[in-house]
């Protein structure tokens, strides 16, 4: 009975570990050049943060939509916000795309 608890804990111990270090295995192993069949690269830098600028343009797109639908805006200031901010939008598609985005994203007209 008492080789039966220690081998089960010794398994738990095992199983604890190994899920704790996959984090660590898997940058190492990216480190070293080495990639998983299906695993994609981390997207650079630049381009993260042009993607994260993109989502937060949409998001104050729909945020300036929801304030012309709830009466904070008039429909004028809502129609010069919301062509601010979609040329802005688009300058950022565009500098994703010169960046060899991957990504298709449009607005919605």
């Amino acid at each position: 009975m008492d080789a039966i608890v220690v081998l089960l804990t010794l398994l738990l111990v095992a199983g604890v570990l190994i899920v704790i270090s996959a984090p660590l295995r898997a940058r190492d192993a990216e480190r070293r050049g080495g990639r998983r069949e299906g695993e994609q690269t981390r997207p650079e830098p630049e381009r993260a943060a042009l993607e994260a600028e993109r989502e937060a343009k949409y998001r104050e797109i729909r945020d300036a939509e929801l304030d012309y639908r709830t009466g904070k805006l008039s429909r004028e200031d809502y129609e010069a916000v919301d062509a601010a901010l979609r040329r802005e939008a688009i300058a950022i598609l565009d500098s994703l795309e010169r960046a060899g985005s991957p990504s298709s994203d449009r607005l919605e007209e």
